[in-house]
């Protein structure tokens, strides 16, 4: 079902070619009792328009290293770049700066300010970013378009569902035009119809525009739709698998429900 990649292959991808670059990359939590290595020497790089997507079992490491490459969080050795950029040697302020209008980010609870509508929700980083509000109206609105939300602008994430709240979730992250989107199980809280439906647009917004995703799953069905999955184990990255064209996986949840993405 799969077609067995080599890391060594990964690891020739000229530094040019690579949007995201992780050298001998270690993170070490102190608990002040115990020490946890969560990340043991990674060696990981994304080229610019890939869609990777990041597995193994829970407490591995995936969603460390999704906030070690974003900047979210400091990394203990090694060096992260992005577009060309140590982001360990940006200061706070412009590491801060970037992530507001280089990156966008998609998670498993949508994080959505319940009192505001859905188009206030996603032009709130434009605005942030010091945006001109009538600017960044527009922009908002683009973005849910983008996404089938047009209709849905003025409502409250309480009158969507769960799969419209991701969407609205999606078009927060794209109202930025990103170089790149960080998902973190972006369809964990969803049913498989909902699920099959979100990763469908990520993989649209992947081949028409371009749009570079890496995203951490437990969902073999979601992993399928990627160009390329890392496979982690106990800090390290202990593999990579390409989906082949036309294979179908069945997710976790159609495990339950009986059915399948394709």
């Amino acid at each position: 079902m799969f077609g067995r990649g080599k890391s060594a292959a990964q690891q020739s991808i000229d530094a040019s070619g690579a949007i995201v670059a992780a050298a001998s990359v270690v993170k070490t939590y102190d608990t002040g009792s115990t020490t946890v290595q969560a990340l043991k020497g990674i060696d990981f790089s994304v080229r610019r328009g890939e869609m990777v997507g990041v597995m193994g079992p829970s407490g591995c490491g995936k969603t460390t290293l999704l906030n070690c490459l974003s900047g979210l969080d400091d990394v203990t050795e090694g060096v992260i770049t992005i577009e060309g950029e140590n982001i360990a040697e940006m200061g706070d302020k412009k590491r801060t700066s970037y992530r507001a209008l280089r990156m966008g980010f998609i998670f498993q609870v949508y994080n959505l300010l319940p009192v505001l509508s859905a188009v206030e929700n996603v032009e709130l980083p434009l605005l942030v970013a010091n945006v001109r509000p009538g600017e960044a109206r527009r922009r908002a609105e683009e973005a849910l378009e983008q996404v089938g939300l047009r209709e849905w602008a003025h409502h409250r994430p309480a009158e969507l569902s769960g799969g419209q709240r991701q969407r609205v979730t999606i078009a927060r992250s794209l109202v930025n035009d990103p170089a790149i989107v960080w998902a973190d199980e972006p369809t964990g809280a969803l049913d498989s119809a909902s699920a099959s439906d979100i990763m469908m647009l990520l993989k649209q917004l992947n081949k028409e525009h371009g749009l570079t995703i890496v995203l951490v799953t437990h969902d073999h069905g979601v992993g399928n739709m990627c160009d390329r999955i890392v496979r982690m184990r106990d800090g390290e990255i202990v593999g990579e698998d390409i989906p082949q064209p036309g294979t179908t996986f069945v997710t976790q949840n159609a495990d339950l429900l009986g059915q399948a993405v394709q």
